[in-house]
């Protein structure tokens, strides 16, 4: 089987294609290249040729021989998207609708897109099921939600798409992100030794390890048509929803000497515990591998190893917003964020000023 994969340049990529490649199949790769200077350390033994290209500027030649599209490249930050919502429509919606109707178009058959669990918003009750109703609360979630109902009016006996809803991810990749919950209060303990957290951490949160996301995706990959096709998939494991405040005193035990406090009730709503009963029961050979334990003694081994500084912890090659404002700041990528023409030391081009909105966001801190 030939997949073609986008965004393996990225936090997930760079574990998904490896595993990909494991598993018997051919990979070519489809990367923007935003993050491409946030390389952590040396993880992966192969990676897949890949085309520096946005998914907005994909050709039918890009799905010559392709047999399965696995679609992750989107911008996934949620304070940018809600303070530049028409760009990440443009990316995440615009641009993946039309990402799977080229593929449609061109005879590609499976088509597996990284949804997320973000899609429930505030949610109360029951564990919220595949069956449950959304309740987006930024506009990358609601743009997931939006790709969905889109995929599924595509859908047909010659094209099969197949929605892995993620739990937030967590754990170790070469590509690391530094801006989702566990990892960013894992370096906080390893290179402060304090994790002060500004609310109190009740909110409900599922975790799912980037390892088994890649194994949920080379399963979906694998599986009889019948058993993915326009199927739903909540990824992770029931057991693995935690409060916040769990998962920094996770967090802390794994890092001996950390010292952990909380504030008080936050602003953020969102709150939502997860059933991944379905995943267990009909996606063949998948159940989740690691928990929240394990991930937190991965990255302080980790740290330990490659002597983790508090000025790479903090830099902008982990962080999604510091490094698109890097990129904006310096003129690398337009207001719409596409890319400008390559460096000329001959002509050094015009400064693109930020947008305020972003500006505003990074004087303030994450």
């Amino acid at each position: 089987m030939k997949v073609l994969i986008t965004g393996t340049e990225g936090y997930l990529g760079a574990i998904v294609a490896p595993a990909v490649m494991r598993a018997g199949m051919d990979v070519t790769a489809v990367d923007t290249g935003y993050y491409r200077s946030g390389w952590l350390y040396h993880g992966v033994d192969q990676t897949a040729p890949t085309q520096f290209k946005d998914i907005r500027q994909v050709t039918p030649q890009d799905f010559e021989g392709v047999d399965a599209v696995v679609h992750m490249a989107e911008l996934s930050n949620d304070p940018l998207g809600q303070l530049l919502p028409h760009i990440t429509y443009d990316i995440n919606h615009v641009g993946s609708l039309r990402l799977a109707r080229l593929a449609k178009a061109a005879g590609v058959r499976r088509f597996v897109y990284m949804s997320s669990c973000s899609v429930y918003g505030e949610a109360t009750g029951d564990d919220v099921t595949e069956r449950s109703a959304v309740n987006p609360q930024t506009a990358y979630a609601n743009c997931k939600v939006l790709v969905e109902r889109d995929l599924r009016e595509l859908a047909d006996d010659r094209f099969s798409p197949t929605y892995l809803r993620n739990a937030t991810a967590f754990g170790a990749s070469p590509r690391m992100r530094f801006d989702i919950v566990l990892n960013n209060l894992a370096g906080l303990a390893w290179t402060s030794r304090e994790i002060r957290m500004t609310s109190d951490g009740t909110p409900w949160r599922p975790l799912v390890h980037a390892n088994d996301i890649a194994r949920a995706i080379v399963c979906a990959l694998q599986a009889p048509l019948e058993a993915v096709h326009n199927e739903v998939f909540n990824v992770g494991d029931t057991a693995q929803n935690y409060r916040v405040r769990d998962i920094a005193q996770i967090v802390a035990s794994a890092f001996p000497g950390c010292d952990l406090s909380f504030g008080d009730s936050g602003g953020d709503n969102r709150s939502y515990r997860v059933s991944f009963e379905k995943i267990s029961r009909q996606l063949p050979g998948f159940s989740c591998q690691w928990n929240a334990e394990r991930g937190a003694a991965q990255l302080a081994a980790l740290f330990a190893r490659i002597d983790l500084t508090r000025a790479e912890f903090e830099s902008r090659g982990y962080t999604r917003l510091r490094q698109l404002e890097y990129l904006l700041s310096t003129g690398q990528i337009d207001q719409d964020f596409f890319w400008t023409e390559p460096f000329s030391p001959a002509e050094p081009p015009a400064p693109v000023p930020v947008p305020v909105a972003v500006q505003a966001l990074v004087e303030q801190g994450p």
